[in-house]
């Protein structure tokens, strides 16, 4: 009987095992070669967009990133990172680059970086970054752009300094607000709140103890919430050493994970106090200054994006915002990802990035 040429060509179900079982032996062989390039190689590159640097202080950074588009939108932005990471997330790579997508789509960038604060920086409290810093690197961005007006975009506790100083800035200079997973009522952290509940945590001791609070407990305090996080995350590289692309995100986001900031201990008394315990953002206790921090009166455009699978900013913890500003064009827009994955990587490239282009260009000329 002749065989046809699809029968002919069609593998057994012996060869197709057989074809299976080569591939994963070859893939054992090249993660055990990988795996030494990778216990070997320097930390991974990150951060290489063109930039200067306009503020260097302590623990305070800003940086001024080099135009790439012949036409620039007339506002500035100044992006606001957490005062617990490193700002290099907005800038992993060349084409993993939020900073570089947004030159290229013809914005003037501005980052406000931070630097593990200084023994002599121990007493910075939330006036120092609301009252001080935001608004020296408002004037500095003012200055060099030649514009009045600013956009603020704040990132996590990046985003609750950046609302609290629009809360206290009601008048300007802020011409649009964004906030990426910006945590509102405190009291939906539930992990967070049972790692910090105050029947255990004693705030005043550890930080009269330290001075400054060391990384390990802020990053302790992320491990909390997911246990097995770092277990599974080795587990997913080992799996994946064979593929050149895997590692190579790994690397930039584990470099950034593992660099996460130390924090002064008068700030993080009053994030335990003020926000964690008391919530006073969301119940509009909040003093800054002396002066009260009255959301309400954030009048300006404001954009909130929230993660679908955010668990350190859950969202109901960061809804709240868009009933608590007094702003009349405000949106909410919920992306696909995590609490970082939705900044950066192949998820934020697709989603996040474009949305932002696009709300923010129809507001920035």
């Amino acid at each position: 009987m002749a065989t046809s040429a699809g029968q002919a060509g069609a593998q057994t179900p012996d060869e197709d095992w057989v074809q299976k079982v080569r591939g994963e032996i070859d893939r054992a062989v090249q993660r055990s070669v990988k795996g030494l390039e990778y216990l070997s190689a320097p930390p991974a590159t990150v951060g290489t967009t063109p930039k200067d640097v306009l503020i260097n202080r302590g623990t305070l950074n800003l940086y001024h990133y080099r135009p790439m588009a012949s036409e620039i939108y007339r506002i500035p932005l100044l992006l606001v990172m957490a005062t617990t990471n490193r700002a290099y997330i907005f800038d992993l790579a060349p084409g993993q680059s939020l900073v570089e997508y947004l030159l290229k789509s013809g914005y003037d960038v501005y980052v406000m970086d931070w630097n593990p604060p200084r023994s002599d920086e121990a007493n910075l409290q939330l006036e120092d970054y609301t009252l001080k810093f935001i608004p020296e690197c408002v004037r500095r961005v003012q200055e060099d752009s030649g514009v009045d007006d600013v956009n603020i975009i704040g990132y996590c506790m990046g985003g609750v300094l950046s609302t609290i100083y629009a809360a206290l800035h009601a008048d300007g200079p802020m011409q649009n607000l964004v906030c990426f997973t910006t945590p509102v009522d405190f009291s939906k952290m539930a992990l967070f709140q049972a790692w910090s509940d105050r029947k255990h945590f004693d705030v005043d001791k550890m930080v009269d103890a330290t001075g400054i609070v060391p990384a390990n407990v802020i990053t302790g305090g992320f491990d909390a919430l997911r246990p097995t996080g770092r277990v599974t995350g080795t587990l997913r590289l080992w799996d994946n050493l064979w593929n050149d692309e895997y590692v190579r995100q790994y690397r930039m986001m584990d470099r950034w994970g593992t660099e996460t900031l130390p924090v002064a201990g008068a700030y993080f008394k009053q994030t335990i106090k003020l926000l964690m315990w008391d919530n006073g953002l969301y119940n509009g206790t909040l003093t800054v200054g002396g002066r009260k921090v009255d959301l309400k009166k954030i009048k300006v455009p404001l954009l909130s994006v929230v993660a679908e699978h955010d668990h350190i900013v859950p969202y109901d913890c960061a809804h709240p915002l868009m009933d608590k500003v007094g702003s009349k064009d405000k949106e909410e827009v919920m992306l696909k990802g995590g609490h970082v994955s939705l900044v950066a990587g192949a998820n934020a490239v697709k989603r996040l990035w474009p949305r932002l282009n696009q709300w923010l260009g129809e507001r920035s000329t």
